[in-house]
C-alpha cells in the first residue's frame, strides 16, 4: 500500500499540481496586496479621496464610519467596495494567466516544418552543360539530341 501511494504522489501530474497550486496561491497573494495596497489608494484619489474597502451599507439601519466600525457594532453589512476589489483582483490574476499560458504555449509550439524542396524543372545538356527543360528531347542551345 506504501509502494503504491509513493508511486501516485511521485507522479508528474500530482507533483505538478501541487506546485501550481501553491504557486498559484502565493501569486493571489501578491496581485491581492498589489490592488490593496498599490493600485486602489490612487483610483480612490483620484475619484475623491474615496476607500474602496469602506464602501458598504449597512443592512441593519446602524450608522458607522468605517466597514471595520460596522462589523465590531455587529451591524449586517452589505461590502461593495470589498466586492470591487475582489473583481479587480480576479482581472488581473485573469491577465496575467492569460499571458503566461501564451507564452508557453508559444515555447510548445513545435517549429514550422521546412517546406518541401520542388521537385527540379530543369536538367543540364550533358553535351554543352546548358540548363534545359526536363521533358526536352533536343537542347535548344547545342541541337543535341537526348537520349533521357
Amino acid at each position: 500500500m506504501w509502494k503504491d501511494f509513493k508511486a501516485f504522489i511521485l507522479r508528474g501530474n500530482v507533483v505538478d499540481l501541487a506546485v501550481g497550486i501553491v504557486i498559484g496561491v502565493a501569486f493571489g497573494a501578491i496581485v491581492s496586496s498589489f490592488v490593496k495596497d498599490i493600485l486602489m489608494p490612487p483610483i480612490g484619489l483620484l475619484l475623491g479621496k474615496i476607500d474602496f474597502t469602506n464602501l458598504f451599507i449597512t443592512l441593519s439601519g446602524q450608522k458607522a464610519a468605517t466597514l471595520a466600525d460596522a462589523q465590531a457594532a455587529g451591524a449586517v453589512t452589505l461590502n461593495y467596495g470589498v466586492f470591487i476589489n475582489t473583481i479587480i483582483n480576479f482581472l488581473i490574476v485573469a491577465i496575467a494567466i492569460f499571458f503566461v499560458v501564451k507564452a508557453i504555449e508559444r515555447l510548445r509550439k513545435p517549429a514550422p516544418a521546412p517546406a518541401p524542396v520542388p521537385a527540379p524543372a530543369t536538367k543540364a545538356c550533358p553535351y554543352c552543360l546548358s540548363e534545359i527543360k526536363l521533358e526536352a528531347k533536343r537542347c535548344p542551345y547545342c541541337t543535341s539530341e537526348l537520349t533521357s
